[in-house]
């Protein structure tokens, strides 16, 4: 790629996956600068001139969410007035994809107000990668290419297990079935649900297993790990249920609260997490595998900036 037409500009959300898409990508990280003024304001300089390029600006939206999407807009901003050609906003991880609708009164939705910042700031589009809700595709005014972690967990599986024959994958509540039975689809496996009800915001009480586990490996994929809640009883109901192995396959390590404590549980085998958000050395455990979703990402911007196809990274073969 030519570096005088492509720019990739690194937040400071996850600056590794930054660099490792633009190693892949035979670049270098733009030059910025990012600090704060005294009163905790953030100031964002780019430190080369980016005029008529094509630019990408990596910065997943994880904690410190308000943090990350603020100084997200102001490199989108600075971007935007150096007159770059055209901008587009890479975020392994949208924060506040959970607020997607009015799940009760007088509340806001909280992911379109952020696609519409995203968009008045100067996004000329996004990438992303496995939203919450498909839906929030539709609340950018902006294209959207939406990735997803598939690859590199089939991958893993089929390096790590071989033959999956006596695997089955499992949804840990009804709103993530299309997500296992994606996944069920590429491996040629059967699918489990877990029926489960929120007694609270973050908490959950499973409640029934639709479909068979006893004597398999269950791989419960899901987009989120946040406080572990879910997926911990998840995994006791599947060992309860006759389950042999339990695998945690989640795309974003949120990881809030007592996540690794949740974690630690012996019903919980291995927990399989990609690096769209790094996860800090006091929160790591050793059954915790990260795979890099760079690749990924460094394809996706290759395709977007010569104008190819992004769908056809996923295409069954």
């Amino acid at each position: 790629m030519n570096s005088k037409e492509v720019v990739i500009l690194s937040g400071r959300a996850n600056p590794e996956l930054s660099k490792k898409i633009a190693d892949y990508l035979g670049l270098e990280l733009g030059k910025v600068t990012i600090t704060e003024f005294a009163d905790g304001e953030t100031f964002v300089k780019v430190e080369e001139s980016i005029r008529g390029s094509d630019v990408f600006i990596i910065q997943p939206t994880c904690h410190p969410a308000n943090d990350n999407l603020m100084e997200l807009l102001i490199l989108i901003d600075a971007v935007k007035r150096a007159s770059a050609d055209r901008i587009t906003a890479v975020i392994p991880y949208f924060g506040y994809a959970r607020q997607d609708r009015k799940a009760e009164p007088r509340v806001p939705i909280t992911a379109k107000l952020v696609a519409n910042l995203i968009t008045v700031a100067g996004a000329s589009r996004v990438l992303t990668m496995d939203l919450h809700a498909d839906q929030i595709q539709g609340f950018f005014d902006i294209p959207v290419d939406h990735l997803y972690a598939f690859p590199v967990f089939i991958d893993y599986l089929k390096q790590t297990y071989g033959d999956l024959k006596d695997f089955v994958v499992v949804s840990p509540d009804t709103g993530g079935v299309k997500r296992a039975r994606y996944l069920a689809s590429f491996l040629d496996l059967n699918i489990a649900i877990i029926d489960k009800r929120r007694v609270a915001y973050n908490v959950a009480e499973v409640m029934n297993l639709v479909g068979e586990v006893k004597g398999m490996n269950a791989v419960i994929i899901d987009d989120i790990i946040d406080t572990g809640g879910t997926v911990a009883k998840a995994a006791r109901k599947l060992k309860e249920e006759g389950a042999k192995r339990v695998i945690i396959m989640a795309t974003h390590p949120v990881l809030s609260g007592n996540a690794k404590e949740r974690l630690s549980d012996d019903a919980i085998d291995e927990v399989i997490v990609t690096d769209t958000i790094p996860i800090p050395k006091e929160k790591m455990l050793d059954k915790i595998k990260v795979l890099s979703v760079y690749k990924l990402f460094a394809e996706a911007i290759s395709r977007i900036h010569t104008n190819s196809s992004v769908s056809s990274l996923f295409v069954k073969k």
